[in-house]
């Protein structure tokens, strides 16, 4: 039995409990894609925080813990400035907020590019310091050796191809990719060398729907499409996005529900009962003992 964590409201801490089900593993994962074809696609969303982690688990196959919390948790300009201490904290708390689903953390920028050994060293203390499943990192061709080096030492790797965040000074922005025939064949490059060199599955992001489709046929690992096409193997989105928290809406993502409106209305109200001294009433206070 794996291990989940319920917060306990008398004292706000987080006690471990059993949990009803074994966790999702890297290899069921891999192996729902079969022939070439996914039957049930594969739900991913990401999580930074415990709470979060509780709500999700349930209905996703894979939680991932996505560098993209420097902009949704700590308001910066892009992901470039998280570092492995941020991404292990919040690593960590999804963990033990969870109990179904298969945990991924992104390695930050700069924690993996300069060599497959500094890739390593990174990787196994986020694996040990979160006790996550797997990690993902982005790059094509340029990581293969580095998801090589790591998949043969024990560490289970994502790959991230197409529009790569991390890489969006070269980028020149988050414009969607493979626009032009060259830039469509080098997406394709990068999603067999990447699967060769042992990813057990891919994130697709933000590409022309044809490469969407054109990738997840050519590749026997799942492909997990974010901007990319229904056809893939599966979909991640940032929940915050796709649960309404932000005012700006990415073309990509479908706003399932509008909580930041829902946040403001009770907030608001809360606002109202606490200046007309309606709140706190008598069933939040206490009386003296008889």
């Amino acid at each position: 039995m794996s291990t989940t964590y319920t917060i306990d409201s008398s004292t706000s801490r987080a006690n471990p409990t059993p949990a009803p089900m074994k966790r999702l593993t890297v290899p069921a994962i891999q192996r729902r894609k079969v022939e070439g074809r996914t039957q049930e696609p594969l739900v991913m969303l990401t999580a930074y925080t415990v709470r979060m982690a509780q709500l999700l688990d349930p209905h996703c196959d894979m939680l991932l813990v996505g560098d993209s919390l420097g902009q949704v948790i700590y308001g910066l300009p892009s992901t470039l400035a998280v570092t492995l201490d941020m991404m292990c904290a919040h690593g960590a708390a999804v963990v033990r907020g969870s109990y179904h689903s298969v945990v991924l953390v992104d390695m930050p920028f700069g924690s993996y590019e300069a060599s497959p050994e500094t890739a390593f060293a990174s990787a196994s203390r986020v694996m040990a310091e979160t006790g996550c499943a797997a990690i993902k990192l982005e790059g094509g061709q340029a990581m293969a050796p580095t998801i090589r080096f790591l998949t043969e030492r024990g560490i289970p790797v994502m790959a991230h191809i197409g529009l790569t965040p991390q890489a969006v000074n070269v980028l020149g922005g988050y414009g969607a990719r493979g626009r032009s025939q060259q830039e469509h064949e080098k997406i394709l490059a990068d999603a067999k060398a990447v699967a060769d060199a042992g990813a057990f599955a891919m994130v697709l992001e933000g590409v022309v729907e044809p490469i969407g489709v054109a990738v997840t046929q050519s590749v026997d690992v799942p492909v997990i499409g974010i901007g990319a096409s229904a056809q893939c193997d599966g979909q991640v989105l940032v929940a915050e996005d796709m649960l309404g928290l932000f005012e700006r809406t990415p073309r990509f993502v479908k706003r399932f529900d509008d909580l930041a409106g829902r946040i403001s209305a009770a907030v608001e109200t809360y606002a109202g009962d606490v200046r007309s001294r309606v709140f706190p009433g008598p069933e939040q206070t206490y009386a003296p003992k008889d």
